[in-house]
């Protein structure tokens, strides 16, 4: 049995009892998380955010250039009006440069990614700070619009505060 198949059976589970099937598209708390895909960080669960209330952005290391393009969608066409940016601590986006991932890419799949960025950081907290800098310089995002950054301990599961812009 693959991953998948255990996936499949677990969703029979899920959608037998399954009764939100009415809610509106656009998230009801009108915010957009963006956070690392780290499997160990689970943003819903760690912020309180139940099914239907937020858009949830998920990519290695939480970095926000690589959001920009569905912060975007999410809020001209679907209504968000706040941005939090969740990195955490222990993050894998600390143990490699682009140069080595690059010699590892080209080794493994003999394929040339030098000059390609694959946006790693050696502080987790000016991460934060870098990302919601990003973000809060792109003409693509209002100025009005509140943006929050914070980082999860894996550890303990608590969130702290970084920084608002």
């Amino acid at each position: 049995m693959t991953r998948f198949d255990e996936f499949l059976q677990a969703n029979e589970t899920f959608a037998a009892s399954f009764t939100r099937g009415d809610l509106p598209m656009p998230p009801a708390r009108k915010v957009a998380v963006v956070a690392c895909m780290d499997a160990r960080l689970h943003p819903e669960k760690a912020l309180g955010i139940d099914i239907g209330d937020a858009h949830v952005i998920r990519n290695a290391g939480g970095r926000a250039e690589d959001a920009i393009r569905s912060l975007v969608i999410s809020q001209r066409l679907l209504g968000t009006q706040e941005i939090v940016v969740l990195h955490h601590t222990d993050c894998g986006m600390l143990t490699f440069t682009n140069e080595q991932l690059a010699a590892k890419v080209r080794d493994d799949l003999g394929v040339d990614v030098a000059g390609r960025d694959f946006l790693p950081f050696s502080d987790v907290e000016q991460s934060v700070r870098d990302d919601v800098a990003i973000l809060r310089a792109s003409p693509l995002i209002p100025d009005d619009i509140p943006i929050s950054g914070a980082i999860y301990d894996v550890r303990t599961g608590k969130v702290h505060e970084v920084v608002r812009a």
